[in-house]
């Protein structure tokens, strides 16, 4: 009896070691190298046909785009393979993707993984197919666009773990999106339609396609540009990058009305993770006035989210030193936050640039219609300041302007705009990060910003 009892205590012991034990990554195919058993095509008809073990997409003029689509779908997981493409057309890897007939009539829409062989790129780079378009462009990460190789067989790798969503093309990490509007989907092929029947039969051919769905382990982490969509929300990879968030969400800290040495105590709302200008009828800080933060700072990148409401205007303005005493705004150098269709500021200035995600009455920003969201939508607004004085802003993943401060042209600029009897407009080392009032009803949300340091480029690599 007694062995009896210590056999089965063993056994149970060994049981419960081995149930303890981490779950191996375990890669499985996707495709039997002879058919398309477990895939479906979807949308347009392109064709799709196996040869030597590889799936090949052909294109067909007049089809829109086409998706060869697993028939599972697919949360967490690592994916794998191998594609060449003709230089001459684009493609995709579709990853948690969706197609419902409620939905724009059964399109697939969600994430992609660009394959792009043009001279732009962007291969790696992650677009949010028939949705919000673009969450990571290569241009955020320029060190990766020569990753891919022309002609030859590249492999791509996708990590979808959680909220976190990373990229690789031969071994490179390319993109870095934190995002849950989709935490599950199929994995598909994309052809992409084509606009001349001269590019019909151009080819895109696909093998070893594998994955890996439980045990899984996320490469290492470097130093790569995040978009982080999550609101107000800070990742670790981001911390690694020197991120902080410059208002937390919640509270007032950090932040003070401008000219005063306290929080305006009416004109702004804190509810549920926004940070809102109240409307007051349109007038420029006649109620609680512009904001800004407590800290000063010379070169950076400031990220943003911003929402209008209907026919508002507001702005981001950056090196506000406060020492002009001005009536109104505070004065600074501005990126424009405005509805462009119904505020009138649109049409003054000269050649649109007091247009949204301008350089306020200096420079009009690149007028990219993909980059603007729906009025009562987020917009994502960026501005770089490198440490040799170069400026960019950016607007939902486009960077939209550059210019260079203190420069012969950036002084004709001032000199032509009504920041002409400012002296040395714009030109101080460092200054705050304000927030307009401008008595319409804008939001904020996920502030933050990264410092730079003399001979230092920020984690996107924006040039």
């Amino acid at each position: 009896m007694k062995k009896t009892l210590t056999l089965t205590a063993l056994l149970f012991a060994v049981l419960v070691t081995v149930a303890r034990q981490p779950q191996q990554a375990v890669w499985k195919p996707l495709f039997n190298g002879k058919d398309l058993s477990g895939w479906k095509q979807l949308n347009g008809k392109a064709r799709y046909t196996i040869e030597n073990g590889e799936i090949v997409g052909t294109t067909v003029f007049g089809e829109p785009n086409s998706f060869m689509a697993t028939e599972k779908d697919y949360g967490d997981f690592v994916l794998e393979l191998e594609y060449k493409v003709d230089s001459t057309m684009n493609s995709g890897i579709q990853f948690r993707s969706l197609s419902k007939p409620d939905y724009q009539n059964g399109r697939v829409h969600g994430y992609q993984f660009e394959i792009d062989p043009s001279r732009r790129r962007w291969t790696g780079g992650i677009y949010d197919e028939a949705r919000r378009d673009w969450l990571y462009p290569m241009d955020l990460n320029p060190a990766a666009r020569n990753a891919f190789k022309q002609n030859q067989w590249n492999k791509v790798r996708i990590e979808c773990i959680g909220n976190h969503i990373r990229t690789f093309i031969n071994g490179v990490h390319a993109a870095y999106v934190i995002d849950d509007v989709t935490p599950q989907g199929f994995i598909a092929l994309q052809v992409h339609s084509i606009g001349k029947k001269e590019d019909e039969g151009r080819q895109i051919r696909w093998r070893n396609i594998r994955i890996q769905t439980e045990g899984l382990k996320p490469s290492p982490i470097n130093d790569v540009f995040v978009v982080n969509l999550l609101p107000n929300n800070l990742s670790e990879q981001e911390q690694r990058n020197g991120v902080s968030l410059l208002w937390d969400g919640k509270t007032t800290n950090g932040w003070r009305g401008a000219h005063k040495d306290k929080f305006p105590e009416r004109g702004w709302e804190i509810k549920d993770g926004e940070l809102s200008v109240q409307p007051s009828g349109g007038a420029e800080s006649t109620n609680g006035g512009d904001i800004v933060s407590e800290k000063q700072f010379g070169a950076f990148v400031l990220q943003f989210d911003f929402k209008l409401t209907e026919g508002a205007n507001s702005g981001v303005k950056y090196f506000v030193t406060e020492k002009e005493q001005s009536s109104g705004s505070a004065i600074g150098l501005e990126y424009q936050v405005l509805d462009d269709a119904k505020h009138p500021d649109a049409k003054l200035g000269a050649a649109n640039n007091r247009t949204l995600a301008s350089l306020y009455d200096l420079i009009p920003s690149n007028r990219e219609p993909r980059a603007r969201r729906k009025i009562g939508e987020w917009n994502r607004g960026m501005v770089v300041v490198y440490p040799n004085n170069k400026v960019e802003h950016w607007l939902n993943g486009w960077k939209v302007l550059e210019y260079q401060r203190g420069t012969p042209t950036y002084d004709v600029l001032v000199a032509r705009s009504k920041y002409a009897n400012w002296q040395q407009f714009g030109m101080a080392p460092q200054g705050r990060i304000l927030l307009q009032d401008h008595g319409d009803k804008v939001s904020f949300r996920s502030i933050k910003i990264q410092e730079l340091k003399a001979g230092e480029e920020p984690a996107c690599d924006c040039k």
